[in-house]
């Protein structure tokens, strides 16, 4: 195997931060060797994820440059480095969290490379991974939630939001969903959202506070930032949970951390990977998406797949939010 691993692949790298115009598409760039406890994939699929365009924009920084984008893929171990690789091995199709996506090949971690199960393919593999692993976190270990709870989520039908819905649906909550569009709405509820608020020309929080005969939610998950913190915190319920865990409107204003003691609420700004930090972490919430993605048949929507050159139309699409479900590249 080893010997038909090329030297050169086709990546997109950036060299500073701006608009789409940074993103490089290159066909020359050197294959990775896989370090220690490192295997190497050849990506079939790589998943895009709102957080590439925070690197892109340099909201958040790049840990150097030239820096190829994306966390997310899945696709074949063509070669493994050495020391611990958690029983993968050349051979085995994985889906996989690490940096470096945009590319042919990526060097990964096997702490966070998963052998994907005969029931579910690459493509599946590679849009659920980040992007329903944040929506289980969220509401197993950001707040957890339980059966009857009513929730509140931001842009239901956004790739996590709609994930949300699922997994809320599955685990007997009720879910009071928003979105900007009737095509929004609809797609929310087939997915599981019991209400939804079209905030383009609804009252959300008074229809929360309507729908929860005046409490609010329990827990509001707000990946929005910015434009809906304030809405946010007015929605929650007494001794409920602030979620913020995006900025797709811009990052949040700094906080006065007084205004909690109203309704006793938690506020948590978490991110996926401090909840992934063990390879027992990676491997339970891994393994239990799976088989949500079995058991109980969620749909992996996915906006289109586009190829790998193209990822600047992908940015422009994702960013413009003319986009539901997930984005895909094909290298």
């Amino acid at each position: 195997m080893a010997s038909s691993i090329p030297k050169t692949m086709a990546g997109v790298l950036i060299e500073k931060t701006g608009g789409t115009e940074v993103l490089q598409y290159k066909t020359d760039l050197p294959v990775p060797e896989p370090k220690e406890g490192e295997v190497l994939v050849k990506n079939e699929f790589i998943g895009i994820n709102y957080i590439d365009t925070y690197f892109r924009t340099g909201l958040y920084p790049a840990p150097h440059f030239p820096y190829i984008l994306g966390r997310e893929g899945s696709g074949t171990i063509v070669s493994a480095g050495s020391g611990n690789t958690y029983n993968l091995s050349t051979g085995d199709r994985v889906a996989w969290m690490a940096q470096g996506a945009y590319a042919e090949y990526t060097a990964v971690p096997a702490l966070y490379a998963h052998k994907i199960p005969d029931a579910i393919s690459s493509h599946d593999a590679a849009a659920a991974l980040l992007q329903g692993l944040t929506a289980l976190t969220l509401i197993r270990e950001a707040h957890h939630v339980n059966k009857g709870d009513w929730v509140l989520v931001h842009a239901a039908a956004g790739g996590v939001g709609l994930w949300l819905c699922q997994l809320l649906k599955a685990v007997g909550a009720r879910t009071i969903g928003t979105a900007s569009t009737d095509e929004k709405v609809e797609l929310a509820k087939k997915n599981g959202a019991e209400v939804m608020i079209n905030y383009s020309h609804e009252d959300v929080a008074a229809r929360v506070k309507e729908v929860t005969g005046g409490a609010g939610a329990i827990a509001v998950f707000d990946g929005v930032g910015k434009s809906t913190f304030d809405l946010s915190l007015d929605c929650v319920a007494r001794k409920g949970s602030l979620v913020s865990f995006g900025n797709a409107s811009g990052a949040v204003p700094p906080v006065t951390i007084a205004r909690l003691s109203a309704k006793n609420t938690k506020l948590l700004r978490p991110t996926l990977f401090n909840y992934m930090v063990t390879r027992e972490e990676f491997e339970t919430y891994t393994g239990e998406l799976f088989e949500f993605m079995t058991r109980d048949k969620m749909d992996v929507r996915v906006h289109e797949v586009y190829p790998l050159k193209e990822v600047a139309r992908a940015h422009q699409d994702l960013e413009g939010r003319k986009t539901t479900g997930k984005l895909l590249l094909k290298p």
